[in-house]
Parts: structure tokens; C-alpha cells; sequence
């Protein structure tokens, strides 16, 4: 299985995440498009956090459903975590443009409508 490393613009949150990656979401909710990721959704057990919880600041909005982590340094958002609302299993959401080695060019980039949600 592949595994990729991931972080924040300073490397004060960084972790692995280890699956195939094909396709990217770009969701155009109120914050997903402000921020401009593509999402990537994983098992939460795939995840793994290689610094402290504490160097993350965490932001909720909405239903509160999804705990978006971010870096009170540098400011950008690797990656968020919630329940899968089909499966009730724990998920993570990775911000691909935080996969240094991942070229988003070879990625089938599909739209979602979190706008509507």
C-alpha cells in the first residue's frame, strides 16, 4: 500500500497517510473554497499524526460534524476529521495540495456540491 507524507507549510503538523490516491474532491462549501483544497477521504486509522496534537488548532462550523485541523503558524489546513455519515465509521479528509511527492496533475479532480449541503 502506498503511504504518503503530508504537513503543514512549516512542518509543525505532519503525518502519513497511507492508501491509493486517484481522485480529488473539490467541494465548493463556504470554507473548502475560501481555503481552495482537493480532498482526499481515508479510514481515520490510515492517518497518522507524526507531531503533537497540540501544535493543531481545530474549527468547526455548520453542523459541527467535522473537525477541520488547521496551523496557528502558518495557517494552512492539512487535513480534517468527522464520521462518515453512510457508514458511521471514522474518516479523514487530506488536503492533497499537502502531499509534496503527489503530482495533482495525473488526478481525475471531481466537483461537489457542499454549497447545497
Amino acid at each position: 500500500m502506498t503511504v504518503h507524507q503530508g504537513s503543514c507549510h512549516c512542518g509543525a503538523i505532519a503525518f502519513t497517510v497511507e492508501g491509493p490516491i486517484e481522485t480529488a474532491i473539490d467541494c465548493n462549501c463556504s470554507l473548502c473554497r475560501r481555503r481552495g483544497g482537493l480532498l482526499a477521504f481515508f479510514p481515520r486509522a490510515a492517518l497518522v499524526l507524526r507531531t503533537p496534537e497540540a501544535n493543531m488548532a481545530t474549527y468547526t462550523f455548520n453542523t459541527h460534524a467535522i473537525r477541520h485541523h488547521f496551523c496557528p503558524t502558518c495557517g494552512v489546513a492539512p487535513f480534517s476529521d468527522g464520521t462518515d455519515p453512510a457508514t458511521g465509521a471514522p474518516m479523514a479528509a487530506v488536503n492533497l495540495r499537502c502531499l509534496p511527492d503527489l503530482d495533482l496533475a495525473t488526478l481525475k479532480v471531481v466537483a461537489y456540491d457542499g454549497a447545497s449541503r
